[in-house]
């Protein structure tokens, strides 16, 4: 069977720039150019563990690997996996029978899965343990009558996820404008619950609006939104009142990368851009510019920062600052499914994510 892989934009070819000193005799600034870095950035630990889910069953099944949908949201790492022998595709059809497929990090709805049991497949379920959280408390709460409000973005793969855990139980609020929309079967009986990617100040705006027509509205067991999620929100909202300009390091298709540019203008950047690699950026941008921030997505590796702090050195943004808010050390297994070729293979790779890899 021919398999279908999923689109991925190319990289924009790199163009020529103006240098340096033409950019700072178009807006000159008085003082010295500095960057405020933040930190945590980058890489989460679910998004770690599902990386190297995919690399591990590279060495020891062999390529191809198949993946459904992108692994993570980051089109470097889609790319890279390309290279190695991963193939991408929309949906398990598109997998040849008895083959191997991991599922993505973001999760996968009981159709899916049954789907590929249907199919004969070998699967690694790569989705990370707090997206599953998610998708427990609603079969948990669908089991006991409950009116889930999953409050989520429509049509990304951790909502359709969850959703179909319990679609008839569970309804979609997209933000505060759906809030009037909802109608439960029972006042009495209602919880939320969010993909775990969202804005927290957005959600939490939501949640506010939700309990003022449902006043015994029930919060989930403990939080949806995933300790990176807040943690990069939070770095991103100490920079931002000090930054000309906030550059986010992530994928347009990239939940979280997305959010940290409206949280960097919301809480006082001058102007924000997300950009998937330096040469993107548009040296324009530093015009008249004394402070940069700059932060990534959770499915970002730290090459790609990297590089954009090597561009902004060559435009006189050489100083670099961390401004650490939080430490991260958390660590999750590799897939069950993983575990026992590994384990038999004498790989002892069995916790990895967070602080597994290093950060610079």
């Amino acid at each position: 069977m021919t398999s279908t892989a999923v689109s991925v934009p190319m990289p924009m070819i790199p163009r020529k720039r103006r240098s340096p000193e033409e950019v700072a005799a178009a807006a000159p600034v008085d003082g010295p150019r500095k960057v405020l870095l933040a930190a945590p950035r980058g890489y989460c630990a679910g998004v770690d563990r599902a990386v190297i889910a995919v690399e591990k069953a590279l060495e020891h099944y062999g390529p191809p690997v198949y993946v459904r949908k992108q692994i993570v949201h980051n089109l470097h790492v889609v790319s890279t996996l390309e290279e190695q022998g991963v193939i991408f595709v929309e949906e398990t059809d598109e997998v040849p029978e008895g083959a191997t497929v991991v599922f993505s990090a973001h999760g996968v709805s009981p159709a899916v899965t049954q789907s590929a049991v249907d199919r004969g497949l070998q699967t690694i379920d790569a989705t990370c343990p707090l997206v599953t959280k998610v998708h427990r408390e609603a079969v948990r709460f669908a089991k006991n009558e409950f009116d889930i409000l999953l409050i989520g973005h429509d049509g990304h793969e951790e909502v359709e996820g969850t959703f179909g855990e319990a679609p008839e139980h569970i309804q979609i609020v997209n933000g505060p404008e759906d809030v009037d929309k909802v109608e439960v079967r029972d006042p009495e009986k209602v919880i939320w619950l969010s993909q775990t990617t969202l804005s927290v100040d957005e959600t939490m705006e939501t949640v506010r609006l939700l309990r003022d027509r449902f006043p015994t509205l029930q919060d989930p067991p403990s939080d949806d939104i995933c300790y990176a999620t807040s943690n990069r929100q939070v770095a991103i909202k100490k920079i931002a009142p000090e930054a000309d300009l906030v550059l986010v390091v992530g994928s347009a298709n990239s939940s979280n990368s997305v959010r940290l540019v409206e949280v960097a203008l919301e809480y006082g950047a001058k102007a924000s851009h997300r950009v998937d690699f330096a040469n993107e950026i548009d040296e324009a941008w530093f015009e008249g510019i004394q402070t940069v921030g700059v932060t990534s997505g959770a499915s970002v590796p730290e090459v790609l920062v990297r590089e954009v702090l090597d561009l902004l050195s060559d435009y006189g943004f050489g100083d670099v600052e961390e401004v650490v808010t939080a430490e991260e050390d958390i660590i999750f297994s590799l897939p069950k499914e993983l575990r026992a070729t590994l384990k038999a293979a004498g790989d002892s790779s069995r916790g990895l994510g967070g602080h597994a890899r290093p950060t610079s």
